[in-house]
């Protein structure tokens, strides 16, 4: 019998409005008492003091690249770098080779996630086979080996009528759909947000209406079919504000924004550098703002990375050559933290919230919480402590992000997983 006590810590369970300084026992991977002073004699001792002690974290939306890309990253180097930014449960995308989209394929992702053994990782079915766009993947089939949502990442579904199918099917399954809101052709090629920089580097962009068009029709055909849809990585003001009006009149939507979204706008991009390209693209001070806002009045319940790595090769030819993404499991917290919590946008409490309890609630999976009787995943942060973001340390075999050099806030201590 394995017993471990964190002790002395700053308590933050949003699930159970839980903020004190106190104690946790855990007994065999799960959580038996969380109180002001405990006494264990035979636990491992974990001394928290002057730390937060938060369930672990779970982000929505991660690229692991394997199977077919593994000099982006393997499910191993994934988790690794999930461990080391406080993460116990990502959510695989589908955008594989070969794609998620089949039963064999899923069992596959499950099994060497289980061999790396050191995080969870929960598969996102492909909607169409081959993410084709015109035949539908073996939907449930793969529910039955452990999808957890399916999605059409790094694509979008352009056939609204084979996209509703998805969603009727979605929801007999009782799963959420992930959607990825881009109109390939009103995107036209485009590489960087449609603005300022675009006109100083002479490049196509991309505009807000490419990303707004979709969220909108996405929205429409979730609530005709009332399937749970999720937005991933929201980024224009407009497609805030049709988030907010969809939960207004009770459509089952949530969405997520990412670190990067919130804290760069395309003021900040140096150069002509394929490190500030990902998709969707750094947006203009107005769309940032906005985001911000969507955050605070909780529009957007959900923070998630979209890490998506790739070798150091494929972001060397400035924005018209470099693929789109960037990495950001090691760097999630500290950007949040530092970018949010730091100016008072939002509390401790609450960055914690949504990144944890509402993932876990998108999912309708049972983590994300500090709950007596339920799964030991833990992370102890030192909010207070200062680091320099160096790429060259990172555990993901990606580099490619713009943050190097910066200081942030926010260190993760220590991890608690269960498998």
């Amino acid at each position: 019998m394995k017993k471990t006590l964190i002790k002395n810590g700053r308590i933050i369970d949003p699930k159970n409005n839980v903020d004190f300084i106190g104690d946790l026992l855990a007994v065999d991977g799960i959580i038996t008492e969380v109180s002001k002073s405990i006494s264990c004699a035979e636990a491992e001792i974990f001394d928290a003091t002057g730390c937060v002690v938060a369930p672990g974290f779970i982000d929505l939306h991660v690229h692991l690249r394997d199977p077919g890309f593994p000099h982006k990253e393997t499910i191993l180097t994934g988790q690794k770098a999930a461990l080391k930014g406080g993460f116990t449960t990502i959510c695989a995308m589908p955008n594989t080779n070969p794609v998620t989209d089949s039963p064999e394929v899923v069992r596959y992702i499950v099994g060497e996630s289980k061999k790396a053994g050191l995080i969870n990782v929960l598969p996102i079915g492909s909607i169409t086979a081959g993410q084709n766009g015109t035949d539908l993947s073996q939907i449930g089939e793969m529910v039955r080996e452990g999808i957890c949502a399916i999605s059409e990442d790094g694509k979008t579904v352009v056939n609204s009528e084979l996209l509703e199918s998805a969603m009727v099917i979605a929801k007999e399954l009782d799963i959420p759909v992930f959607s990825h809101c881009e109109d390939i052709n009103l995107v036209k090629g485009g590489v960087i947000n449609k603005g300022i920089k675009s006109a100083e580097y002479n490049l196509p962009g991309i505009s807000n209406e490419s990303e707004d068009v979709i969220i909108e029709r996405d929205i429409l055909i979730a609530e005709k079919t009332d399937t749970k849809l999720h937005l991933c990585h929201v980024s224009t003001e407009g497609g805030v504000e049709l988030i907010r009006k969809a939960k207004a009149r009770g459509v089952s939507v949530t969405a997520e924004v990412c670190p990067h979204h919130f804290v760069l706008s395309d003021k900040d991009i140096k150069q002509n550098d394929g490190s500030y390209k990902m998709n969707p693209p750094l947006r203009n001070k107005t769309d940032v703002d906005a985001l911000i806002a969507g955050l605070i009045d909780g529009t957007i319940e959900v923070i998630a990375t979209d890490h998506a790595p790739h070798h150091e090769t494929e972001k060397t030819g400035g924005f018209e050559k470099s693929a789109f993404g960037i990495v950001g499991l090691e760097t999630a917290f500290a950007l949040s933290y530092t970018y949010l919590c730091k100016p008072g946008h939002i509390s401790i409490s609450e960055l914690i919230k949504k990144l944890t309890v509402n993932p876990s609630d998108v999912l309708g999976i049972s983590r994300g919480s500090l709950s007596v009787g339920s799964i030991f995943d833990a992370v102890v942060l030192k909010l207070d402590e200062e680091f320099t973001v160096d790429s060259g340390k990172f555990e993901s075999l990606g580099r490619n992000m713009p943050f190097d050099g910066f200081r942030l806030f926010g260190v993760v201590e220590k991890v608690f997983v269960q498998i």
